[in-house]
């Protein structure tokens, strides 16, 4: 990306796709924003709420909407059929015939009106202005192809179109997280002292740095069977050592930490169960939850396929093992340093029936954990667990249950959890009536899963059930329109005029809507966030590492389900 030199406030690119048409080569028109003071002297800004279209039409805006004059004097609402997010207009401008810009108090609105309902997107809060008061619109350039300026109260935001391919927003994805997410070979969240200054970052602790890790080495590990790029290989060789050491720096065998930090040198979180290493060097967090557990057997299954070397596979093979003894050996317990099963760390049959909204979840886990071991291991132990636990306890039967929710307690992480278990069980379970069962799991999961239009749900599903029709169109357009400004700036939607509200609200009672928003319009999140959500994030304290895009992308590459 070039640079753009700011006179008012740190300079922050975001990137996303414009709802245009593909370019040649699949380079898609991508948006690119930075902040200025102020829009150049040159740029001619508009700031009247009377529009003279080149349709020969006049648009006139009010606080309430917009009415268009046909040339014969007849009047009609505008856009006709549908609304737009916010009413209160003071400004229309003309970017190309048909393409229109809405400036409002409450951000600016982009209309291709030959596009309907499709052709609306909306630009607010930080990701995209300096403040949603918009007092001018003016064009850098003619047409499509214009950059335009949006001058706010608080400043101007310059935002103009840049041909990008999905794999080379992949790459800067990948410098991304080497530039500010690498905390010990963990995939790390990124805390920024100053909001929204990127120069600024830490890399901190999380409750999941193994999950996050493991969906990191695995979208590495199909980079490296795509491209084989000997760089994609190391970086998840980096990132699978790291997760070993999560076993091993507890000193429990088969029992890995949450996640680790280095006395003196790294902010340890308040929050957690915290113990020192024998050395006194090292502190881990315990309390070890089934997302780790998940992230684990997910993580090594990918590496060990497709990127360990023999001394790698004798290594992965032993820590596996330990997992699985230490879970097998405790009841289909995760027992902590007290000796006691944590909180999420249970999958017994005796237990399977105390939260009916996960049994399935939980047999699923299961049954994936000990297929995974088995494979990975060869160890005849595990193949014995696992078919005794289909014939006495019904676990295979029981994935059926897996994704029944009562309406407003959807767990988005629980989701997540799922099609990573649903991955490796598929991948290396070959009898055809198990594999039937797993399918019309996988299938009813995803069916209820499918207007989120989730890439990674998507190809895990296509991968697992051989189906045709995995929604691949949809998954691309959510990859190009996640934001390459992956900073958590608040983002308000919950007044928003077009969008459905849900009268069931979240599991945390929060207002929802009916229709997931696109990604570059709704709160910055990883898959396991709810897309639904209206509003959310903060005013810009932290970066995501963007390894959620890395997954579905190379693991959609891998398996020739996109180009």
């Amino acid at each position: 990306m070039s640079t753009v030199s700011c006179s008012m406030i740190p300079c922050i690119v975001a990137l996303t796709t414009l709802a245009l048409a593909p370019a040649p080569a699949d380079r898609y028109p991508q948006k690119v924003r930075t902040l200025h003071a102020a829009p150049p002297a040159g740029i001619r800004m508009v700031r009247e709420p009377r529009l003279h279209a080149a349709s020969g039409d006049t648009l006139i805006g009010s606080a309430r909407g917009i009415v268009r004059q046909r040339r014969d004097g007849a009047t009609e609402p505008f856009p006709a059929g549908h609304v737009l997010p916010w009413n209160d207009t003071s400004l229309i401008a003309e970017q190309a015939p048909g393409v229109f810009w809405i400036g409002t108090p409450r951000g600016a609105i982009r209309y291709e009106e030959a596009l309907g309902a499709r052709g609306v997107e909306y630009f607010a809060g930080r990701r995209w202005l300096p403040d949603d008061r918009v007092r001018g619109i003016g064009f850098e350039g003619s047409g499509l192809g214009a950059a335009v300026w949006i001058e706010t109260a608080a400043g101007a935001a310059r935002i103009e179109r840049r041909a990008m391919t999905l794999e080379e927003k992949a790459r800067a994805f990948e410098e991304r997280v080497r530039a500010r997410h690498v905390r010990h070979g963990l995939t790390a969240s990124s805390r920024l002292r100053t909001p929204g200054d990127l120069s600024t970052n830490r890399t901190v602790s999380s409750d999941n740095d193994g999950l996050w890790t493991a969906m990191y080495v695995a979208a590495e590990c199909f980079r490296w069977a795509v491209t084989g790029e000997r760089e994609a290989r190391e970086l998840a060789r980096q990132g699978i050592e790291a997760i070993e050491r999560l076993e091993a720096i507890t000193g429990i065998a088969g029992f890995p930490a949450r996640s680790f930090v280095e006395v003196g040198r790294d902010e340890q979180p308040g929050d957690g169960e915290w113990h020192d290493t024998a050395d006194r060097k090292w502190r881990w967090k315990g309390d070890t939850s089934s997302d780790e557990i998940v992230g684990h057997y997910f993580g090594y299954a990918v590496y060990y396929d497709l990127a360990a070397d023999a001394a790698e596979k004798e290594k992965i093979r032993a820590v596996v093992d330990r997992i699985t003894s230490h879970i097998v050996d405790h009841g289909y317990h995760l027992v902590d340093v007290d000796g006691k099963p944590t909180r999420w760390g249970w999958w017994a049959p005796a237990e399977i029936w105390v939260d009916p909204d996960e049994t399935g979840l939980r047999a699923l886990h299961l049954l994936s954990h000990l297929k995974t071991a088995h494979h990975i291991t060869g160890n005849p132990r595990w193949q014995t667990a696992y078919a005794e636990l289909i014939a006495k306890h019904r676990y295979a039967e029981l994935t059926r249950n897996q994704k029944i929710n009562v309406p407003g307690h959807v767990n988005h992480s629980d989701d997540e959890l799922a099609f990573l278990s649903y991955y490796p069980l598929l991948l290396y379970e070959s009898d055809p009536a198990l594999r039937k069962i797993y399918q019309e799991s996988l299938e009813r999961s995803w069916q209820i899963e499918r207007p989120e239009r989730n890439p990674l749900w998507n190809f895990i599903s296509a991968a697992g059930t051989g189906a045709r029709d995995f929604d691949r169109d949809a998954s691309v357009e959510t990859l190009r329109r996640i934001p390459m400004d992956l900073v958590s700036w608040r983002v308000v939607n919950s007044h928003r005029l077009d969008v459905g509200v849900d009268p069931a609200s979240d599991r945390f009672r929060r207002n929802q809507a009916l229709v997931p928003l696109a990604p570059d319009e709704r709160p910055m999140m990883k898959w396991n966030g709810n897309p639904y959500a209206l509003d959310g994030g903060d005013a810009g304290s932290s970066e995501d590492d963007g390894a959620f895009f890395l997954l579905p992308y190379w693991m959609g590459r891998y398996h020739k389900l996109i180009e």
